[in-house]
């Protein structure tokens, strides 16, 4: 397991990509492109426009609050567990999974926010990554080089630690 230490959170706080105020305006960007989530609400409202995501992941919550608005079915649903300020085993294991199908959810037990950081390194360039940030909106990111080496900056921040349940 990769722990995020307590010290550091506030940095990861920053979007990591373009923050738009509404999903609408990020539509007609994602038109025939991979488009992956990572929250709830971020993928309700995109599946409200009809487009579901090749990989959601989301954990039943918003701002810590349960939400309601459960993704359409698919054909894969990865269960994981994911404690707040961390990137499990089982989390990365689910997100080679997931990417290696056409079409996956992953839902964890736990805390989905930091999945953007490996998925964004594990992703395809050119794929296209949202999240909500709350409170402002959501984030854009267009995966590139850019984007993969940025990941891997934040990712040298986690120290390895012994899985914890």
């Amino acid at each position: 397991m990769l722990l995020l230490p307590e010290d550091l959170r506030k940095f990861f706080k920053d979007p990591f990509g373009i923050l738009y105020p509404d999903i609408a305006d990020i539509i007609p960007l994602i038109k025939g492109k991979k488009v992956y989530t990572v929250g709830d609400v971020v993928t309700h409202r995109l599946l409200e426009y009809g487009i579901i995501p090749t990989i959601a992941i989301i954990d039943g919550h918003t701002m810590r609050s349960p939400v309601e608005c459960v993704p359409v079915h698919y054909d894969l649903c990865i269960r994981v567990k994911n404690p707040p300020g961390s990137l499990s085993d089982e989390l990365m294991t689910g997100l080679k999974e997931a990417l290696n199908s056409p079409q996956a959810m992953i839902y964890v037990d736990g805390e989905e926010d930091l999945a953007v950081i490996p998925l964004v390194i594990a992703s395809d360039e050119g794929s296209i990554i949202l999240y909500g940030q709350p409170g402002e909106g959501v984030v854009f990111r267009e995966v590139d080089q850019e984007a993969k080496e940025k990941a891997r900056d934040m990712l040298a921040c986690f120290i390895k630690t012994p899985n914890r349940h």
